[in-house]
């Protein structure tokens, strides 16, 4: 499993790692059922405390895209489709807002943001 962490990047090293194992499920990349490394293999492979990827298996597991069992390690959860559709309606609102921002502080007005979405979805 390839995780990259920048220390350029302004989300805490946790929450890069929950993005990435995020996004290579979402992908078909992590399908249901794959074990994930367990925390200490995490954490040795990145050169992190364990307390930081065990704060970001927890959050994964919070959000329901990991079941962890005691003494058998981490797992990809099954993906409900509702639920897999509404994490990507979810990102798709933040990026989004912050195209609506951009516009907004470049005088576009809705209409041709509208217009320009028209043109990137053909």
């Amino acid at each position: 499993m390839d995780i990259i962490i920048s220390n350029s990047s302004n989300d805490p090293i946790y929450l890069q790692i929950v993005k990435q194992i995020k996004a290579m499920i979402m992908s078909g990349e992590l399908k249901a059922g794959d074990p994930l490394p367990s925390m200490r293999n995490m954490a040795l492979q990145l050169r992190l405390s364990l307390i930081t990827t065990k704060r970001a298996y927890e959050e994964l597991e919070r959000d329901g895209f990991i079941e962890t069992y005691t003494g058998k390690g981490s797992f990809v959860k099954a993906q409900n489709q509702e639920f897999m559709r509404e994490e990507n309606l979810r990102q798709i609102e933040e990026l989004m807002s912050q195209a609506v921002d951009k516009a907004k502080l470049a005088n576009i007005d809705a209409e041709e943001l509208k217009s320009i979405v028209d043109m990137l979805y053909q």
